[in-house]
C-alpha cells in the first residue's frame, strides 16, 4: 500500500509539473516583450508592446498580414449623446501612456490562467453558449440568461450603440454579467455561428476582480475552440496606443445621478473588408476578414443587450445582477440602457432598424423594455434586473 501511495503521489506531482510547464509556456506566448510597462492604480500591469509584435500575428492566417493603421471608410451618420450621458476613461490612463508605435496590452498572470477551468479554456467562453437566436430552433443557452433586442433577416455591415456602465453585483467567481453588441452570422437551419462582440463586463474568473471592463470577443466556430476575449489569442489586431481591451472603466453611473457609458461602433470597412471597432472617438483595432468564413462577407443578425451566467448555487437562482440591478421599468437614472441603436447598411450608412425582436430568457429575473424613438436618444431600450427575488427563485 505504501508503494502504491508513493506511485500515486508521484503521478499527481508529475501532473502538476506538466501543468506548470504548460502555464509558463502559455504566459510566454501571450505576454509579448514590452517596450514600456505601466503599473495601473487598479492593480493591472499594462505592457506597451511594439505594434508588430502583438499576439494577433501568431495566427497562421496573419503571418504575412499588412497591418491597416486606420479604416478606409467610416459609416456615415453621427452618434447622438445626451448631456447627462458622459464619456468614460480607463484607469491606467491616469498612470502613464504608451508611446506611438506600440499598443497597450493587459499583462496576463499565472493566477489569471489558473482561475480558468483549464489552461486550454483560458480566455474563452464556455463551450456551447450560443445566445438565443430569433427564428432558430437550435439555440443553446444552458445556464446563460439574456435580455436582448435583435434584428435579423437582412445583410448587415455593423452596429452602433451607447451603453451606460454600472458597478454590477456578481454573486460568485464562476459567474459574469455583461452588456454588449453581437455581430453574428448563422448558417440557415444550422447551429454554425460566427460572432464579433464588444461591450463591458464584470468577470471575476477572467480578471480576478469585480471591476467593469471594456471587452471584445470573437469566434469562428460557434464558441467551441477558435476565438477568445480581448487579445488573449491571435486574431484581433490593435492599432490604438490609448485603449486597453480588457482594461477597467471609470467613472461609473450613479444611482439616481450622472450616467456614464461607452459609445461602441463595429463595422465592416468597405475598403479592406476588415471588421473595425471604435470606442468613443478612438479606432481601437480590427478583426481581419481572413479569420472568418461566412462573416467575412456580412452579418445576418445583430443583437444588443445583457447576459449573465446563472450557476444556481444551492439550487437557487443567482443574485448576479444584469446592468444596474434594476428592472427596465425603473427608467432613467436607475435602469441600464442602450441608446442610439443603429445598424450599418450596404451603403455604409448608419440607420435605425424598422423593427426589433426583444427577448428575455427569464423575465421575472431580468427584463427589457423597448422605448419610443426620439431625436436625442434614437432607438433605445432599458433592460436588466436583480436576479433572485421573490418572483425569481430557480
Amino acid at each position: 500500500m505504501a508503494g502504491q501511495d508513493k506511485v500515486g503521489q508521484a503521478t499527481i506531482g508529475n501532473g502538476r509539473f506538466i501543468e506548470e510547464l504548460e502555464v509558463e509556456k502559455l504566459l510566454e506566448k501571450m505576454n509579448k516583450p514590452a517596450v514600456k510597462s505601466i503599473k495601473s492604480h487598479d492593480g493591472d500591469v499594462i505592457d506597451c508592446v511594439h505594434i508588430l509584435n502583438q499576439p494577433a500575428f501568431d495566427h497562421p492566417k496573419l503571418k504575412n498580414h499588412n497591418i491597416q493603421m486606420r479604416p478606409t471608410f467610416v459609416p456615415k451618420g453621427r452618434n447622438r449623446r445626451l448631456a447627462e450621458s458622459k464619456p468614460i476613461a480607463q484607469m491606467w490612463n491616469y498612470s502613464g501612456s504608451c508611446p506611438k508605435g506600440t499598443v497597450p496590452i493587459r499583462r496576463i498572470t499565472k493566477e489569471d490562467i489558473l482561475r480558468a477551468s483549464s489552461f486550454q479554456q483560458f480566455g474563452k467562453k464556455d463551450n456551447k453558449t450560443i445566445p438565443y437566436l430569433s427564428g432558430s430552433l437550435h439555440s443553446r443557452t444552458d445556464n446563460h440568461e439574456y435580455a436582448t433586442a435583435e434584428v435579423w433577416g437582412d445583410e448587415y455591415y455593423g452596429a452602433n450603440a451607447f451603453i451606460n456602465i454600472w458597478k454590477t453585483k456578481v454573486q460568485q467567481r464562476n459567474e459574469f454579467s455583461l452588456s454588449q453588441i453581437w455581430i453574428m452570422n448563422q448558417e440557415d437551419g444550422t447551429n454554425n455561428v460566427e460572432s464579433i462582440e464588444a461591450g463591458w463586463q464584470i468577470h471575476p474568473m477572467l480578471y480576478g476582480d469585480k471591476k467593469p471592463r471594456l471587452f471584445a470577443y470573437w469566434t469562428s466556430d460557434s464558441y467551441e475552440r477558435i476565438g477568445c476575449y480581448n487579445l488573449q489569442c491571435p486574431g484581433f489586431v490593435q492599432v490604438s496606443n490609448e485603449v486597453v481591451v480588457g482594461g477597467t472603466l471609470q467613472p461609473l453611473s450613479v444611482d439616481g445621478g450622472s450616467q456614464y457609458g461607452i459609445s461602441l461602433l463595429i463595422w465592416k470597412d468597405q475598403g479592406s473588408g476588415n471588421w473595425w471597432m471604435k470606442s468613443g472617438d478612438t479606432d481601437v483595432g480590427y478583426w481581419p476578414a481572413s479569420i472568418f468564413d461566412s462573416l467575412s462577407e456580412s452579418a445576418s443578425r445583430i443583437k444588443w443587450g445583457g447576459e449573465v451566467i446563472n450557476k444556481k448555487s444551492n439550487g437557487k437562482h443567482t443574485t448576479t445582477e444584469m446592468g444596474s440591478g434594476y428592472f427596465a421599468r425603473a427608467g432613467f437614472g436607475k435602469a441600464s440602457f442602450f441608446k442610439d441603436i443603429s445598424v450599418v447598411n450596404g451603403n455604409n450608412n448608419l440607420e435605425t432598424p424598422n423593427y426589433f425582436n426583444t427577448y428575455a430568457s427569464n423575465p421575472m429575473c431580468y427584463d427589457i423594455v423597448l422605448k419610443d424613438y426620439s431625436d436625442d436618444w434614437g432607438a433605445n431600450f432599458y433592460y436588466g434586473g436583480p436576479g433572485r427575488n421573490p418572483f425569481c427563485q430557480i
